[in-house]
């Protein structure tokens, strides 16, 4: 028996020791596993596939192109109200790859998206008025019951039970009721016109959207335009640099240069071809940022037609700020929600005020469908949840909020006199800064005709010649960058004031 225990005890022990290695082994062979193929880190887990439903995703775009062209129409209501001399009406399939400064300013107008949301924003306060008014409609309410009642017999006395005709009684009951605000002493007028005075803040917040549009356009524009520019000059550059690499080479085959100067204008040149190279990058970002601006990809290849303007602005301060006040739609915005606060401040006095309804109801069942019907009728006055300490702190809310608002426009008010202010010295200085630029621009071209004569005919040398014709580059890129600046001057200028200003005849 002893011999019988002492093998059962070994062949436990055997057996556990094969599981627990086993076990060791599925262990490390998990963790090796799970150091090969890591757990996937995700900061949110994607989403499962879905199934597109082609019908469904069809219904969704027509409604989508039926949204983009309603606040399209909207938007060039908007656009042409505020620039009449402009129409606004343009297709980008009409324009044979060639655009003008006023066509990618239609283009945005109706397809950036910018303006899209502003104008469905707009109506999202628009219909907040209806919301208002349809307290005074009547609200209606509709519905049936059907009961069934077990008469209590066991208390009843007995002579009393042997009366009762019927145990169970049903009832059915179609109802049909109607309540009607009559009138509520102004309180929902004066929500009404809360609202209407945010929708019209909003339509005020489209048109700045409209013009930063425009601004943004205008901007992407001139720098297109100037990016080509820059691009021509830098051609014009390599071509000057690689005829001093010719004369070069010529006048040390003869004996008249030395090869420093063959070396000298291989290395100008190739500066020069680096630079082009830059240039030609600038102008494809340029015309990616025009397209992004206008909000069409396809723009990103066109023509331009238009250059930078040349012509002085005629301008004056008092004018500028005067128009600012009028029709800067910022400021515009400020004030009706400033008169909106103003109104819910009449708004919170009110709700002290009782509610005058009408109601009614007609039922029509009983024991069978038909058997009976009833009505009622009447007027009441009451107050709901009157609490005169909420009533009160919603008060002091509203004319809080309204101060706020004085305060918001006063300080709206300063920021349009500083913008107007500002842009109206930045293009001043655009302005004078052009004349001296023009005038250096001159001068480095003559110096650098000189320059290349003298080394043409092997007076001058060839640092001569590259310090000239890097000046003459120079001077080309710092008064066309001066054009520019005034360019974008004028556009800040115009969307500061919320309105076009005046070109003169006089050329700079």
């Amino acid at each position: 028996m002893k011999k019988v225990l002492n093998l059962f005890v070994i062949c436990s022990v055997l057996a556990f020791s094969s599981v627990a290695a086993s076990g060791a082994d599925n262990a490390e062979q998990q963790a090796v596993n799970i150091a090969k193929k890591p757990e996937e880190v995700h900061i949110v887990k994607p989403e499962k596939e879905k199934k597109i439903n082609i019908k469904l995703e069809r219904k969704k775009k027509a409604e989508n192109a039926k949204t983009k062209k309603e606040s399209s129409e909207e938007a060039e209501g908007m656009y042409e109200t505020k620039f009449p001399t402009i129409n606004s009406q343009i297709e980008y399939t009409d324009m044979n790859g060639e655009v003008t400064l006023v066509d990618c300013i239609k283009l945005a107008i109706t397809h950036h998206p910018a303006i899209m949301s502003a104008i469905s924003n707009a109506e999202i306060y628009k219909s907040r008025i209806g919301q208002a008014w349809s307290n005074y409609f009547p609200t209606l309410s509709a519905g049936v019951s059907y009961s069934r009642n077990d008469m209590l017999m066991s208390n009843m006395p007995s002579n009393m039970s042997r009366m009762m005709v019927q145990r169970y009684n049903m009832f059915y009951v179609p109802t049909i009721s109607a309540n009607l605000l009559l009138f509520d002493f102004g309180k929902t007028k004066a929500v009404a016109d809360s609202a209407k005075r945010s929708y019209e803040a909003s339509r005020y917040d489209a048109e700045t959207s409209i013009e930063n549009v425009i601004y943004n356009v205008k901007v992407a524009y001139y720098n297109l335009v100037f990016a080509e520019i820059q691009q021509t000059v830098y051609e014009d550059t390599v071509k000057d640099f690689e005829l001093q690499l010719k004369q070069a080479s010529a006048q040390y085959e003869i004996g008249k240069k030395a090869k420093i100067d063959v070396t000298t204008a291989e290395y100008n040149l190739g500066n020069a071809k680096v630079n082009l190279i830059k240039a030609k990058n600038t102008k494809e970002l340029a015309a990616a940022e025009l397209a992004n601006a206008v909000g069409i990809p396809e723009l990103e290849n066109v023509i331009l037609k238009d250059k930078l303007n040349t012509k002085a602005y005629d301008v004056n301060f008092d004018k500028l700020l005067e128009t600012a006040e009028a029709s800067r739609p910022a400021l515009l915005a400020s004030k009706k929600l400033m008169d909106a606060a103003e109104l819910n401040v009449r708004s919170a006095k009110r709700a002290f005020t009782p509610d005058l309804s009408a109601f009614g109801a007609y039922n029509y069942g009983g024991r069978q469908i038909d058997s009976d019907y009833g009505y009622q009728f009447g007027v009441q006055l009451n107050y709901n949840a009157f609490n005169v300490m909420l009533l009160k702190k919603q008060v002091d809310e509203a004319t809080a909020t309204y101060k706020k608002y004085v305060a918001d426009y006063e300080q709206q008010k300063q920021n349009v006199y500083l913008e107007v202010k500002s842009a109206y010295i930045s293009l001043m200085n655009s302005h004078d800064s052009l004349d001296v630029a023009k005038l250096a621009l001159q001068q480095a071209k003559e110096r650098q005709y000189q320059a290349f004569r003298r080394y043409q005919v092997g007076l001058g040398d060839a640092i001569e010649f590259k310090d000239a014709e890097n000046s003459y580059l120079n001077a080309q890129l710092d008064y066309y960058s001066n054009v520019l600046t005034y360019n974008v001057n004028a556009a800040e200028l115009e969307r500061v004031i919320g309105a076009p200003i005046k070109e003169s005849e006089v050329e700079l």
